[in-house]
């Protein structure tokens, strides 16, 4: 399938991950591809068995964190189509599944981080999901500072600025600047389960860091 081309229609963010647990650093990540991107609206798709991981948070948890973490606007939506497909959740088919709803006009848009875009030819189907979608990456302070030849060649022969995701429904790969939250999910994790919970509340969500400690989520591990 080829999406169409269009004139001028506000791009779909979509923006993937397990989410475990959302934090600050997700929200910065939405707003300023929300501003940056000119999208018409952002949708958080949580992962439901992400085949590139191990064990993760049962998705009833990281589903009610995205709930309680994001904010009641119309630009912000979470879409659990990966949770209730079954089977691994490979992006390309979440992108072929969201082209077959928005019809072969609309644009759409994968958000990426720059460490997560050099592992991209490590995707299933990678090579597929510009078909479905433009691809928008921004690079992490302390991240990865380069490409290898692939994927170097894979977003040049694509590369544009963020004008042309209003202009075609999918094909692009834009580069866009976020402002720099110096934390992730894993260090967040890490940090609950060695008992420094001091350390891991700066980057979440007041209601986010509620829910875990009324679920007794990442407890300190025995020992440390």
């Amino acid at each position: 399938m080829s999406p169409g081309s269009i004139v001028e229609t506000a791009p779909i963010g979509l923006l993937g991950g397990s989410f475990d647990p959302v934090h600050c650093g997700h929200l910065q990540l939405a707003q300023d591809a929300l501003r940056s991107l000119g999208l018409a609206q952002i949708a958080f798709i949580p992962a439901g068995q992400p085949w590139q991981k191990g064990t993760i948070t049962a998705s009833v948890h990281r589903l009610r964190m995205l709930e309680l973490a994001l904010p009641q606007q119309a630009q912000w939506r979470i879409d659990p189509c990966e949770i209730d497909r079954d089977g691994p959740s490979y992006t390309v088919d979440t992108l072929r599944q969201m082209r077959t709803i928005v019809g072969p006009n609309c644009p759409l848009v994968w958000i990426l981080g720059f460490d997560q875009l050099s592992q991209l030819h490590s995707w299933h189907q990678w090579e597929r999901l510009t078909e479905f979608a433009h691809l928008a990456y921004t690079r992490r302070a302390g991240g990865a500072a380069k490409l290898n030849t692939v994927m170097s060649d894979f977003v040049a022969a694509r590369a544009a600025d963020a004008s042309a995701l209003r202009r075609a429904a999918a094909g692009a790969v834009v580069e866009f600047v976020m402002q720099p939250v110096d934390c992730s999910s894993s260090q967040i994790r890490r940090a609950l389960s060695s008992g420094q919970e001091r350390l891991a509340a700066p980057f979440l969500p007041e209601a986010v860091l509620g829910y875990i400690r009324s679920q007794q989520l990442y407890l300190p591990v025995h020992g440390q």
